[in-house]
């Protein structure tokens, strides 16, 4: 008969060996053959080899499943260790059991994981702010809002950190100097803009909307176009207030000038004050609101041509007045001038229309500084002139004086005629020396001017 061999339970332990041994009584109950009973026995034997080798296997396999779970995490550690650039001792290789090394790498691990949550964020939130300002920088204004830093999970370094950090703090001081340049830029066109009487407005909306009003948090556009445009309108704006500046200085040169020839009241002219008060001005002390605006100098225009206009229908008048004002200097000194025909030739050419007044006038005006010239030239002969012809005149008087036969009776005036013949016959005696002197005289000029001396047309010859 066969034995079963049963393992060394103890009692408490036995369950499979008293199951054992409750089989072999049933079977000598039912009168179970050997051969059938070492079948069956061989059958259990090979079920429990079944189930113990299920067993191992299963345990086999949770063991390289706590294997491979060991390694990723090692294997996540060293790649966390190496991206956050911590250092290599960080992590001690634990002894023990499976359990005991994932027991210990487990809390290592999770403190990783957060460190490099926080220095992605970290990084995240400095890209985005990098990227940003380079969007503001370039003008890529629409692309600000859809901005998605790629942080680089394989290099979390402080050291790299540091480096965009640094960069970043390179390009807000960027930032800030270019807002100040655009915010400067502005005041200028505004400055600009209300010394022409220009619509503000309008002007920097053509070089960028947020300018004028930023909208939604949106900071003014400081994008090297920009700067540029800002650049471009203060040059155009400043051509434009100089060629306004100069045409306002050439319009009240001319309002002085028609002022000055026309005798216009001070009332009048201090109408127009604010724009010959810019004469003298240079561009940078121009900043008068509205000063340089196309109305003031419309109406500067306006009011010069109808002061042209004023001026067309006096000039005539003027230019005869200042005639009469040069025949009266001739007269004065005896010069020689065809009064009647000057006067009609200078009618002759006002009347045709094709001779410039205020060039007449010009020219009249150099004809008298002339004429006084030889006028004073002259004044030195015509004293002399003047005092041998009052000596001729004297010389008659006494010639009829003597020949009067009553000159002595006791008449009326007889006592005041003795004095003044007394006087005459001086006066004659000088005669001849005044006439050498006043000679002299006239031939010292003659040979001066290179020109024969007349006096009211007649040769100087006495």
């Amino acid at each position: 008969m066969t034995t079963i061999r049963t393992p060394p339970f103890s009692p408490s332990q036995t369950t499979c060996g008293s199951l054992l041994v409750e089989l072999q009584r049933i079977w000598d109950e039912i009168g179970e053959s050997e051969s059938e009973r070492d079948k069956m026995l061989l059958q259990l034997e090979q079920e429990c080899l079944d189930i113990y080798r299920r067993k191992v296997e299963k345990t086999k396999k949770y063991r390289a499943d706590l294997c491979q779970t060991l390694n990723e995490a090692e294997t996540e550690v060293s790649s966390l260790v190496s991206a956050l650039g911590e250092n290599a001792n960080f992590v001690q290789k634990e002894k023990g059991t499976l359990h005991d090394q994932l027991s210990a790498i487990k809390p290592v691990l999770e403190d990783l994981r957060m460190k490099k949550q926080e220095r992605m964020k970290e990084f995240s939130e400095t890209q985005s702010q990098i990227v940003r300002i380079c969007a503001e920088i370039a003008g890529n204004i629409q692309s600000i809002n859809s901005v998605n830093a790629q942080v680089n999970e394989r290099d979390l370094t402080m050291k790299k950190l540091g480096g965009l950090k640094s960069y970043l703090q390179e390009l807000q001081s960027e930032k800030i100097l270019r807002l100040q340049k655009v915010n400067s830029h502005v005041n200028t066109i505004h400055e600009l803009s209300v010394v022409m009487s220009i619509d503000f407005v309008k002007t920097i909306i053509e070089v960028h909307p947020t300018l004028v009003d930023p909208s939604h948090g949106q900071m003014r556009s400081i994008s090297n176009d920009t700067l540029a445009r800002l650049t471009g309108m203060i040059h155009s704006l400043k051509e434009e207030k100089l060629q306004r500046l100069q045409k306002l200085q050439d319009l009240g040169s001319t309002l002085m000038e028609l002022w000055n020839l026309l005798d216009t009241s001070v009332d009048e002219q201090k109408q127009f004050e604010h724009v010959t008060c810019l004469f003298s001005s240079s561009i940078d002390e121009v900043v008068r609101q509205g000063c340089l605006a196309l109305d003031v100098i419309e109406q500067t225009e306006v009011e010069v041509e109808r002061l042209k206009v004023l001026k067309a229908s006096k000039m005539k008048e003027l230019v005869l007045k200042r005639q009469n004002e040069l025949e009266e200097i001739y007269r004065g000194v005896h010069m020689d001038l065809d009064t009647d025909a000057a006067r009609q030739t200078l009618v002759s050419l006002i009347d045709s229309g094709n001779v410039d007044l205020s060039d007449l006038l010009s020219g009249i005006d150099d004809q008298i500084v002339k004429a006084k010239e030889q006028a004073l030239s002259r004044k030195d002969i015509l004293d002399k002139v003047e005092k041998w012809k009052y000596a001729s005149d004297e010389e008659n008087w006494l010639d009829d004086y003597e020949r009067d036969e009553n000159r002595y009776s006791a008449g009326r005036g007889a006592h005041k005629n003795l004095k003044r013949a007394e006087k005459a016959r001086i006066l004659v005696s000088k005669i001849p020396s005044i006439v050498e002197n006043l000679t002299a005289k006239v031939k010292a000029w003659e040979m001066e001017k290179g020109m024969p001396f007349f006096y009211d047309k007649v040769s100087s010859q006495l």
